[in-house]
């Protein structure tokens, strides 16, 4: 099982920005997709950005030309860029890592982060 820290959330004012990262406990490299998901108060949890383990990156819609999501190889990390952020954005942010091991699919979650966007 791949162990995942998130960091970085917080309370910031609409048009602000965050950085989030997620540490994973070994080498991205071994890692399919890595992503971010959010779950506002009384939603399901919904697909942010994700990145594949060569470098193609996906993002929901509602976030294309705001957020920016990066791997930090070198430190097994994965950064979510976060500009121009609105109310609608709050939730907690969860890294998720998706990984083929052993003939076998795993999915293995962080514990999450708040972000909260409000004056």
């Amino acid at each position: 099982q791949v162990q995942l820290v998130e960091s970085g959330g917080g309370l910031v004012q609409p048009g602000g920005s965050l950085r989030l990262s997620c540490a994973a406990t070994e080498s991205i490299f071994s890692i399919n997709v890595m992503g971010w998901y959010r779950q506002a108060p009384g939603k399901q949890r919904e697909l942010v950005a994700s990145i594949t383990n060569n470098g193609h990156s996906n993002y929901a819609d509602s976030v294309k030309g705001r957020f920016t999501i990066s791997r930090e190889s070198a430190k097994n990390t994965v950064h979510l860029q976060m500009n121009t952020l609105k109310p609608e954005d709050t939730g907690v942010y969860y890294c998720l890592a998706s990984y083929r091991r052993d003939g076998n699919s795993y999915d293995d979650w962080g514990q999450g982060t708040q972000v909260t966007v409000s004056s």
